[in-house]
């Protein structure tokens, strides 16, 4: 019997993993969730620094449901603000508090330290490789395949 080919979803999932093996410490130092951070982190990367949560869900791979009890308990730790405008209430915003702004800006320098600690361990044509084939793997086209 032939041997099944490595799954790529898996060997994703396990280098995920062993990514965040170098952030969690600082995330549960900072009694933060991966969603969490990831949800302040975009924001505070927004332009404007509001974003309408389908737009949230969708950059922070987020699905729309769990998106809603991630910001719910944002917005009861005083991190985020979520409000509906005036003009089209099917909408709803969200935007950091200065308290989630204070937060980010007290985590993102641990951050990006374990960061560069990932690519010193990779080498940095190891990680800009890595980078770059992530890049070309997250714009592959399902509706291009044969």
């Amino acid at each position: 019997m032939a041997r099944p080919t490595p799954s790529l979803t898996l060997a994703l999932l396990q280098a995920r993993e062993s990514a965040m093996d170098f952030f969690r410490p600082h995330l549960n130092r900072n009694n933060i969730t991966e969603q969490q951070w990831r949800v302040i982190r975009i924001l505070c990367q927004a332009e404007a620094q509001t974003l309408e949560s389908y737009q949230l869900a969708e950059r922070a791979c987020i699905l729309r449901p769990s998106l809603t009890g991630v910001l719910v308990r944002l917005e009861q730790s005083g991190l985020v603000r979520r409000w509906k405008p005036e003009t089209d209430q099917r909408r709803l915003c969200v935007t950091l508090t200065p308290k989630g702004n204070e937060l980010f800006e007290g985590m993102k320098d641990e951050m990006m330290r374990q960061y560069q600690n990932i690519q010193q361990r990779l080498g940095p044509e190891k990680y800009r490789t890595l980078m770059s084939l992530l890049e070309e793997v997250q714009k592959l086209d399902t509706d291009d395949q044969p």
